[in-house]
């Protein structure tokens, strides 16, 4: 489940990189350094807590699973709850990323 959110790095480190041209043709202000900068820490810090949700979810969902297989349902959701952090942060990503392109 936690692979998602490395897709989600992913699509902005191309849609950041798609946004800076050289020197000559474009120059990179130090505002669109801190728009790209706050894309990547948004994107990457909601991946990393989304990444330890997960984790922390999954082995306790599989031990609880051991005892009793009715958890499974609600785990799948829990888990589910918790990559959605990472999807949150790649929402703020491609707002700021638009922002910085325009």
């Amino acid at each position: 489940m936690s692979g998602i959110i490395a897709v989600y790095a992913l699509v902005v480190a191309v849609l950041i990189a798609g946004n800076m041209k050289p020197p000559p043709d474009k120059e990179y202000s130090l505002f669109e350094g801190c728009l790209h900068l706050a894309c990547g820490l948004s994107v990457g810090l909601t991946g990393l807590a989304a990444g330890y949700a997960i984790g922390i979810v999954g082995d306790a969902g599989v031990r609880a699973y051991m005892q009793q297989s009715r958890i499974f349902v609600g785990m799948v959701l829990i888990l589910i709850f918790g990559e959605v952090l990472g999807l949150y942060g790649l929402i703020v990503a491609l707002i700021l990323n638009t922002r910085s392109s325009g």
